[in-house]
């Protein structure tokens, strides 16, 4: 979501958006336009993962493609394509993703060929009629977020987070010709009408390409920040370009000069369409508006209004009667593009799900989303019941009072709103100091609502009048997590930069204690039904079980591949599960610290996790914008709980298996690659019957490794790309499988090119060097990351300094392995604030990164 970011957070864009209705004349006409059964229902226990019961939700929207005929409308979701009707308007497919989000789609000129862009860095060609994958393309090395066929459908052309272009045969999939040269993330390519000409658009110029030779023809500069969408017109006479700086240009094709700016908000314009004649011209913008302009004169002819976040994407029809825009609020619009008259609204496409939480009777489940709304399903039959909408720009956590009459929900905009969990009207807002609150919980006995904040403080309210009964301090930044004790004596709180949690009198406030071992921040906590244990889940990868009264740690839990962000018991207890940032669920033996089950379907991070009051569901809410829900009653035949240690010091002579008995491509893209060898890795350890159980003997050990390793396409050079979403092998542990590889009873040319593969990965995820990496996004609003790599284990620290040289923070990173901090999950993060908690002005700052004796230093900005 690094592009949602960078294009959203700008101009106080996390501020309160302007709008004009009351927060009830919005409900009331989304009632009345769009009553809750328009959500489709269809497709809620249709294309979900193994054990999952249900999905709530389809994901939130990257960009929308009319086919030629005008009969479908592809949507490029977070959890993969939906095609839409475009005559009846219902959904009559979805495309999962194999792991990860889908960025971009684009349909050939002829219809037959539907192109996908992903963050796994591939292109995929479907059959558009029937779906089926014609070609997985690699090639890029990074997110592809941009795509167009060329008039003739002979070439597609693709940009990506990798700063370069690449020109593909959209017949066999093979590389035609990379462009070299972009210098920033390709946000948007397009081909002029001739298909002689390719503008991209990037950074802040626009690049015109011959695509013949890939010579850069001109450069086109005149934007001043990043150019998110380029199209020409139908003539080919004007190229069109819109960005972040709030305008829309319009060049000259043939000479580049600048003919004409249009500029009538102060807000991002992320897309741009003409209509097929050329004589109007489409603009999304970021203050929620589509803008019509005659293309020829400049001039604003209609603003279309009615969404209520951003706009992503615009696009007419192939006849021109109808214009399709996408926006962040979760819908697809489709008007007029005459008279500007709303026709029809596709809903349920939502920003990721940061909260979900259940009703004490089980029978409701809401779900906060970046969307500015909460969403409340009928927990049984996942029918959509109401959408609160908040005019805020992330709900970050909901929570039900015992109760269960109010509904606290968690704004990012110095409020808390608490409503009628029936009818979905606002009876209370309160306003705190904290500009965002990230988590509520009730007290016990409903009479306490408690919030934590960015600005590090806890308060306390009178859950009926919203009176702030008191304010608890010691934390020195932002509360991730705040969760009361069954009798309601003691209050948790976890910490965005401390490594401790710190347990509180609820009733008067005061400071009891700190409890440490975590090596890096903590997410989530939650005690157990009997008071008995608090769970602590952190970025260091961890769960752990402490004594709640004496604060000794019980059990470490050990098995997700990336930090952990929710923790939840079950209400026996004997069941926690945890959501990560590794996309998965996992549900652990609290007893034993074993792992139970681990559950995939998302494609990004998960959370949120909560248990029905009957613990027969577990609900999941992820960055993907959907929620899973998974059945929790056991089977007749459960799995057995693992045995088979992970660690692969601990495998002992596995039987022999021979290639036939072996299903090496466990991710099913028809090839035997570095992500197969991923998802085994990720589920080292499980013992349920799955498709990284590559060999079929219910164990996923380090056979299971070896066997993928030893039958990849290709073991001379592994692919290696450090993604959002993925977390690669520890150097560590590829040492230890080399190691019990050699031991394994495999055949010989398995066994030669597992060892072969397994060296070279190793060589491949070693860096040669100690370095710095350009942070991203940049310029960004208001947090970065900054990657780096070390060529050996070293104490590391981040200082930033202002442009005049002063000190405004310093980051002790602590000691750090050999290997790559690139993802980010292990890359330094910098929200913006300076070492007093305070949020940084706008302007360009330095960073210096020291390891050893290393020393680099780097420019970022932060744009407001």
């Amino acid at each position: 979501m690094l592009i949602r970011k960078q294009k959203t957070l700008v101009k106080g864009d996390f501020l309160m958006r302007k709008t004009h209705l009351s927060i009830f004349l919005m409900s009331l006409l989304f009632s009345t336009l769009f009553p809750s059964n328009s959500f489709a229902q269809d497709f809620t226990t249709k294309h979900i993962p193994e054990d999952a019961k249900a999905r709530l939700g389809k994901g939130w929207i990257d960009e929308i493609a009319y086919s030629p005929d005008g009969s479908r409308l592809a949507v490029a979701s977070s959890i993969g394509i939906w095609l839409y009707d475009m005559e009846t308007y219902q959904e009559i497919s979805l495309r999962l993703a194999h792991m990860f989000l889908v960025t971009s789609v684009a349909y050939s000129p002829d219809g037959a060929t539907l192109a996908t862009g992903n963050k796994d860095d591939t292109i995929r060609l479907l059959d558009a009629e029937t779906r089926e994958q014609k070609h997985n393309i690699p090639g890029h090395k990074g997110d592809v977020i941009s795509m167009a066929f060329s008039p003739d459908g002979a070439t597609l052309a693709s940009g990506s987070k990798d700063e370069t272009i690449c020109l593909w045969d959209a017949e066999t999939g093979e590389l035609k010709r990379r462009l070299e040269g972009a210098k920033y993330w390709v946000y948007s390519v397009a081909f002029s009408p001739d298909g002689a000409t390719l503008a991209s658009g990037g950074g802040s110029a626009i690049r015109l390409w011959d695509v013949e030779t890939g010579d850069l023809k001109r450069t086109l500069w005149g934007h001043k920040w990043n150019v998110y969408s380029v199209a020409f017109s139908p003539d080919g006479a004007t190229l069109a370009s819109t960005s972040l700086d709030a305008t829309i240009r319009l060049w000259d094709a043939e000479t580049g000069e600048l003919k004409r700016t249009l500029k009538e908000n102060e807000w991002s314009v992320n897309g741009v369409a003409f209509s097929p004649d050329g004589a109007t011209l489409a603009s999304g913008s970021n203050d929620a508006t589509i803008r019509l302009w005659d293309a020829e004169t400049g001039e604003l002819k209609r603003t279309l209004e009615g969404h209520a976040r951003a706009i992503s994407s615009v696009a007419f029809s192939p006849d021109g009667t109808t214009l399709a825009s996408a926006s962040e609020d979760g819908t697809i619009r489709l008007w007029d593009a005459v008279t500007g008259e709303l026709n029809r609204a596709l809903q349920s496409h939502r920003l990721g799900v940061a909260g979900v939480a259940f009703s004490p009777d089980g029978a409701t489940l809401a779900s906060g989303t970046g969307s500015n709304a909460i969403d409340l399903w009928d927990a049984g039959t996942g029918v959509h019941k109401l959408a609160l909408q908040t005019n805020t720009y992330w709900v970050t956590n909901v929570a039900f009072s015992p109760d269960g009459a109010t509904l606290a929900s968690a704004r990012s905009e110095h409020t808390i709103c608490l409503w009628n969990a029936v009818t979905g009207e606002l009876k209370r807002t309160i306003q705190t100091r904290a500009l965002w609150i990230t988590s509520v919980a009730f007290s016990p006995d409903g009479a306490t609502l408690a919030s934590g904040g960015e600005d590090g403080t806890i308060r306390l309210w009178d859950a009926g009048t919203g009176e702030l009964k008191r304010t608890l301090k010691g934390h020195r930044s932002g509360i991730t997590s705040v969760a009361f004790s069954p009798d309601g004596t003691t209050l948790a709180s976890g910490n965005w930069d401390e490594i401790t949690i710190r347990l509180w009198d609820a009733k008067t406030g005061e400071h009891k204690r700190k409890i440490q071992g975590h090596t890096r921040r903590v997410n989530s906590v939650a005690f157990s039904p009997d008071g008995a244990t608090l769970a602590s889940g952190s970025w260091d990868d961890s769960i752990r079980l402490w004594d709640a009264e004496t604060d000794e740690l019980k059990r470490t839990l050990r098995g997700h591949r990336s930090g952990i962000s929710s923790v939840a018991f079950s209400p026996d207890g004997a069941t926690l599960a945890s959501g990560s940032y590794d996309a998965t669920v996992r549900m652990w033996d609290t007893a034993t610290g074993e792992i139970m089950r681990t559950l995939e379907g998302h494609t990004s991070y998960v959370y949120s996790v909560a248990f029905s009051p009957d613990g027969a569901t577990l609900a999941s809410g992820s960055a993907d914008g959907t929620v899973l829900l998974w059945e929790i009653t056991p089977a007749a035949d459960p799995p057995q709980v693992a045995k088979t240690p992970a660690n692969p010091r601990q495998v002992a002579k596995p039987p022999v298996v021979t290639p036939l008995q072996v299903a090496p491509d466990v991710n099913g893209d028809s090839a035997v690659d570095i992500r197969d060898l991923l998802l085994v890795v990720e589920r080292l350890g499980q013992s349920a019957q799955i498709r990284a159980d590559v060999n079929g003997d219910r164990k996923v050990n380090v056979l299971d490794v070896a066997l993928v390793a030893g039958m990849v396409d290709d073991v001379t050079s592994p692919q290696i790309t450090y993604y959002d979403g993925t977390v690669m092998p520890r150097i560590t542990d590829i040492k230890l499988w080399l190691e019990s590889a050699r031991q394994l009873d495999l055949p010989e040319p398995i066994l030669r090119r597992s060892i072969q593969f397994l060296r070279n990965l190793l060589a491949a995820l070693t860096p040669n060097k100690t370095a710095l990496l350009p942070n991203y996004p940049n310029p960004f609003n208001p947090e970065t990351w900054i990657p780096y790599q070390l060529d050996r284990d070293a104490g590391v620290q981040i200082l930033i300094y202002s442009a005049n040289g002063i000190l405004v923070r310093q980051m002790r990173l602590g000691r750090r392995a050999q290997g790559f901090y690139t993802d980010k999950h292990h890359a330094a993060y910098w929200d913006g604030r300076n070492e007093s908690g305070e949020l940084v002005t706008a302007g360009v700052y330095i960073y210096e990164f020291r390891a050893g004796d290393y020393r680099a230093m780097r420019r970022m900005a932060i744009v407001k």
